[in-house]
């Protein structure tokens, strides 16, 4: 009674360990974002470059210094020589604070900030595309998974098949009514089903590998997903092209890299412009001396106006080198465009292809299995051979396995396109990371 409990215990803790494994595909998507290297690498760029901002911001602000010196001095002239008959060795005590504000340095703190502004959003757009892409394989490496259990289903299936027909023909071999030659053919055909079945199941430990590699987590018992709305893809590729272009989170971080060169050259024209800060000091200078000397103190407010007039001409190729930057951010944009356009002609070229292939290979599925039954009631009546029966076993499960791989590409398919038009979180139903979001404009 207590062994036959334990096991009851035991089969309910797998159960639930089971139930507790099980993950959708939208679980599946969040947990890649959470936890990918390549989408966490780019966060962390993200928010790094949000406080070059704010270092950029500071700018604006006041500069404090406060300095503090102590040391000794030696006072050696005229006067020492009359007053004290020679050098006077002294110990001195240096305090000053200033207070510095900008108020003009050649627009280079608004350029700046300027400059940064559109780096945050660059880098928020470049979150939110790798998130696209690396969702985009993370939902690969689901279908992967899904697709090799059932292609492990057929396969298991397709040996109990051929296991049974061995069974018949060497029931029939030891009768004496069998043929040598047709046990020597089932013998190599049960052979090949289980070497397909083997293949199948390190096929899909090579998914669970790249699942893991994915997603962080070793694949559970997952929920096959609903297919992405038809309706939500475009019906030609000139059709949605405007859509990739418009929505493309990679082509928007590509423009914003576009005005963060813009402003990088307007401010390098800055140190051709004058500056002027104000200034606040105070100081106050002591010595211990042998001989009695007040401290001195002195207070100020003043305006300076810096104003550079020749740097070895670095100013100008400093100009000129944020010119050929700018220039190289807008071929990065177009060479982006060129991209978006290309990953999207063939993305709906798959899509299409698959679509339209799907009819055919259902057709030859179902014609295949009609045909595989009715060799199976003709080998019984002894109207069809055995190699005739096989053949036709193998075309079956061919078939089958056509179909279900057809319906894997087609369905993955949906998400390619989805993932061109950067809709592929919204149609999963997963919230990008927060690093993701761009300034409002």
């Amino acid at each position: 009674m207590g062994l036959a409990f334990r096991l009851l215990c035991a089969a309910m803790l797998l159960a639930t360990a089971a139930m507790a494994l099980a993950e959708t595909l939208e679980e599946a998507v969040k947990r890649t974002l959470d936890t990918n290297p390549d989408v966490l690498i780019d966060a962390s760029r993200r928010q790094s470059t949000e406080q070059g901002l704010k270092q950029a911001q500071a700018g604006y602000w006041p500069k404090l210094d406060i300095a503090y010196g102590r040391g000794r001095q030696r006072v050696d002239n005229l006067s020492t020589v009359q007053t004290y008959g020679g050098p006077l060795g002294q110990i001195r005590y240096d305090r000053s604070a200033t207070l510095t504000q900008m108020l003009f340095d050649g627009l280079a703190t608004p350029y700046e900030v300027e400059r940064n502004e559109a780096r945050l959003d660059a880098a928020a757009h470049r979150v939110a595309s790798t998130s696209e892409q690396i969702a985009l394989r993370a939902v690969e490496a689901y279908l992967e998974v899904l697709r090799n259990q059932e292609i492990i289903g057929l396969t298991q299936d397709n040996l109990a098949v051929h296991q049974r027909t061995y069974d018949q023909i060497r029931l029939r071999a030891s009768s004496g009514v069998g043929r040598k030659a047709d046990q020597d053919q089932i013998e190599a055909r049960l052979a090949l089903a289980k070497s397909n079945l083997t293949a199948a199941e390190a096929n899909l430990k090579v998914a669970e590998i790249n699942y893991r590699l994915l997603v962080g987590a070793t694949p559970g018992t997952l929920t096959p997903p609903k297919a992405p709305d038809a309706k939500l893809i475009p019906a030609t590729p000139e059709a949605a092209l405007p859509v990739a272009l418009a929505q493309s989170r990679l082509l928007k971080s590509a423009r914003a890299d576009i005005e963060a060169a813009q402003a990088q050259q307007k401010a390098a024209r800055s140190p051709l412009l004058p500056r002027l800060d104000l200034e606040l000091s105070v100081s106050k200078n002591s010595l211990v001396s042998p001989v009695d000397i007040q401290p001195d103190a002195n207070r100020s407010a003043m305006l300076r106006l810096r104003y550079n007039l020749f740097k070895g001409n670095a100013d100008v190729a400093r100009i000129a080198e944020t010119g050929y930057q700018r220039v190289e951010a807008e071929e990065v944009a177009r060479r982006t465009e060129r991209q978006i356009e290309q990953s999207l002609r063939l993305s709906w070229n798959a899509y299409f292809s698959a679509q339209e292939r799907l009819p055919f290979l259902t057709k030859h599925a179902e014609s295949s299995a009609l045909t595989r039954d009715a060799y199976s009631k003709q080998f019984s009546l002894g109207q069809r051979t055995l190699l005739d029966l096989l053949d036709t076993e193998n075309e079956a499960f061919s078939a089958s396995s056509n179909l279900l791989n057809g319906r894997y590409v087609e369905l993955f398919s949906r998400y390619r396109v989805l993932a061109d038009l950067g809709m592929l979180l919204d149609a999963i139903g997963v919230a990008n990371r927060e690093e993701a979001v761009a300034r409002e404009r």
